[in-house]
């Protein structure tokens, strides 16, 4: 891009960011507009929710990608990412699990939607650990769930369900720098900007840091990090919403015990091919609670169809080597199957 006025660049931004907006706002409706108006489909069919469900996030998930990579390239292009990498890595890195976790909890993203941010956080050389810890809890907490949750369950569970959703992101970050898991990262992720020329260390040359730097960067990142996770948005989503739009919700409650041990691990793992967000899950913790499923095996089937869905999974495989998505998941098993047992026992002084 030519080099322009910097009223001009941010007018251009501020016009591009009003129509992606604009556009983002209305995707819910085109999309039922689109399924049950110009296709036919009856609004509670199987096929219906399904493409509704699909044609939804795949496009949101997309939009979302292209803000969030653009905007963090933007800024990357004019940070010193070694000297906030170093000051994490110091002192700060126990502030930045917390900080982390709760950047997580205030966003109101669902597991596909943080990784956009994951992906951006990650290329700027924020320490592992510090970004795992917001992807943990951005999908477990947001201000709608809790207060959907405190006028279902009341506050004493609300506040617990919080903390130990941003325990959970805290110790998981916290674990993921303890194995020194960054190097099991795809290598497109951490890749460095190019070196000068040899002769220019010897200038003391550092690159102007123009408007048209900025943008330039930024839109190689996305063009480059979009190439990579489309087809696997799609595939991701395309799951998620067979899954959406076919699986009754009674069958939960049938199959997944009535307070037996394993009936916690058991709703974890069936969780985990579902994928739906911690609002969009409260009604259907609701009904299990009615149907008489217990508090703990509920949160912890609902905790992991919002927090390790197979959508994300299949997403997160195209940043993450095989052993780092492996660790991830199996540190989410462990954590919810724990949360579940608690719940269990603490049932009867929470609700």
């Amino acid at each position: 891009m030519k080099e322009m006025s910097r009223v001009k660049y941010f007018g251009i931004g501020l016009l591009a960011f009003g129509v992606w907006f604009a556009l983002y706002s209305v995707l819910l409706p085109m999309a039922s507009w689109l399924t049950y108006e110009v296709l036919g489909f009856e609004p509670n069919s199987g096929f219906g929710m399904s493409l509704e469900f699909f044609l939804y996030d795949t496009v949101k998930i997309l939009m979302l990608l292209v803000l969030m990579v653009y905007l963090i390239g933007w800024l990357r292009a004019g940070l010193n990412t070694e000297k906030v990498r170093t000051y994490l890595t110091g002192k700060a890195k126990g502030i930045g699990y917390v900080l982390g976790a709760g950047f997580g909890a205030i966003t109101p993203f669902c597991s596909c939607s943080s990784i956009p941010l994951f992906i951006g956080f990650t290329t700027a050389r924020i320490p592992l650990g510090i970004t795992m810890s917001f992807l943990i809890t951005s999908p477990l907490i947001n201000e709608v769930a809790v207060i959907l949750l405190w006028g279902l369950l009341g506050l004493k569970f609300t506040v617990l369900y919080v903390f130990l959703g941003i325990l959970a992101g805290v110790l998981g970050g916290i674990f993921i720098d303890a194995i020194k898991a960054e190097k099991y990262l795809q290598s497109f992720l951490l890749e460095q900007k190019p070196s000068p020329k040899p002769g220019m260390l010897l200038m003391n040359y550092t690159p102007k840091i123009t408007l048209a730097y900025r943008h330039d960067f930024a839109l190689s990142e996305v063009k480059n990090i979009f190439k990579k996770v489309w087809k696997w948005v799609i595939v991701g989503v395309g799951i998620g919403a067979f899954m959406h739009g076919f699986i009754p919700q009674n069958w939960f409650s049938e199959n997944m015990g009535h307070g037996e041990w394993w009936s916690v691990p058991l709703s974890v793992i069936v969780g985990i091919p579902l994928y739906t967000n911690v609002t969009g899950i409260i009604p259907i913790m609701e009904s299990l609670l009615i149907k008489g499923l217990p508090l703990g095996t509920t949160l912890a089937f609902c905790m992991s169809a919002v927090g390790a869905s197979l959508p994300e999974i299949l997403m997160l495989k195209q940043v993450m080597q095989t052993k780092l998505l492996g660790i991830f998941i199996g540190m989410l098993l462990a954590v919810f199957t724990l949360y579940g047992w608690i719940f269990n026992a603490l049932q009867m002084y929470l609700v």
